[in-house]
């Protein structure tokens, strides 16, 4: 399993194969933003002087849930697609996700003509499931408890020599990602607003990476900071011991969209250098703030989404100068949504 980590978890020893992909850097990040013009929608920032008083400082939510898809994910997918030759198209793509990036996949290869193949957990959200299905792509399911959708899906790719798509451990998924950055920080300067910090929901770390080099050019006096679910602070344990650790669950949180099990390896040896930290949140901060996002911003969203939301309703960002929060995606099943507004439990 590798030696332990601060609080006696593992961390594993790094994959030579994927250690010898290149990081990207600003630059990628640049090229995708213009890639993507015209496809990606130009996400709002959103106020709300209510959200300002609860945060105890100036707030900009960037809105990826009323992306393509309704997450940032899409970003990610479409620029690495985008990028595919003639016999990679042929072949199709494979992803494996819990929905997010699934979708993003889907509709980016539904939109270039090719085919996808998703492996997703059994128990994803069937939102995120339809989202899928109705764009054409092939699902392949799993038990997240058992499996490793990650080995499933290598070995899908191999028997069909389709392109394998990972949800954030691939450089131009990251760049593609760092695209919203890049929008951030054009709206935030076109407001003349200088950021203190910028908090993001994280699960592998793709968006975190693609926001910190964007950021790290765009917006150097500005601390990046990661949002996670409480018993799935993969990132700020990481953070702490200077090395991947793993979470020692795979479910027991409602935020589906943030259950990685570690750091992503491209995304770790970016963040390490760039984010400030990891803050956490419990489930009740965040169907709080899912709750506060629809009755002062009129936003839907999921639980994942919410995350860096959460944490700046709980003032856990530090300072107190302003404060862009990405608002990440807005999958969540009906049902699931209308009882977490309601503020209704499941014994209810």
């Amino acid at each position: 399993m590798g030696a332990p980590c601060l609080d006696g978890t593992s961390f594993h020893a790094v994959n030579p194969m994927t250690e010898q992909m290149p990081l990207p850097g600003f630059a990628d990040i640049m090229a995708a933003h213009r890639r993507l013009n015209g496809t990606v929608v130009r996400t709002p920032l959103l106020r709300a002087e209510a959200l300002d008083a609860a945060a105890g400082r100036p707030v900009f939510v960037k809105a990826e849930c009323l992306q393509k898809t309704g997450s940032f994910k899409y970003r990610g997918a479409s620029n690495r697609i985008m990028q595919l030759d003639p016999a990679e198209r042929a072949a199709g793509v494979v992803a494996f996700s819990s929905g997010n990036h699934a979708q993003g996949v889907a509709a980016a290869a539904h939109e270039a003509g090719i085919a996808a193949t998703i492996v997703m957990p059994r128990d994803a959200p069937q939102v995120k499931v339809r989202g899928v299905r109705c764009r054409g792509a092939q699902i392949v399911f799993m038990d997240r408890h058992s499996e490793d959708r990650e080995a499933i899906a290598k070995a899908i790719a191999q028997e069909r020599g389709a392109v394998l798509i990972p949800s954030y451990d691939d450089p131009q998924v990251i760049a593609g990602q760092g695209t919203a950055g890049v929008e951030c920080a054009e709206q935030l300067r076109d407001l003349g607003v200088t950021a203190q910090a910028l908090v993001t929901c994280t699960g592998g770390g793709g968006l975190t990476a693609g926001l910190a080099l964007a950021w790290e050019e765009l917006c150097p006096e500005a601390s990046i900071y990661g949002a996670e679910p409480e018993g799935f602070d993969d990132h700020r344990r990481s953070f702490a011991a200077g090395r991947r650790c793993r979470n020692a669950r795979l479910g027991g949180s409602i935020c589906d969209a943030l259950m990685t099990p570690e750091p992503g390896r491209l995304t770790f040896a970016i963040n390490k250098e760039r984010v400030q930290d990891a803050l956490v949140a419990d489930d009740d901060a965040v169907r709080a703030a899912m709750r506060f996002a629809f009755d002062h911003l009129r936003i839907v969203l999921e639980p994942g989404g919410a995350m860096a939301l959460a944490v700046a309703l709980e003032r856990r960002v530090p300072g107190s100068g302003p404060l862009c929060v990405l608002a990440t995606g807005g999958n969540v099943d009906a049902g699931t949504f209308a009882q977490i507004i309601s503020g209704k439990t499941e014994d209810d």
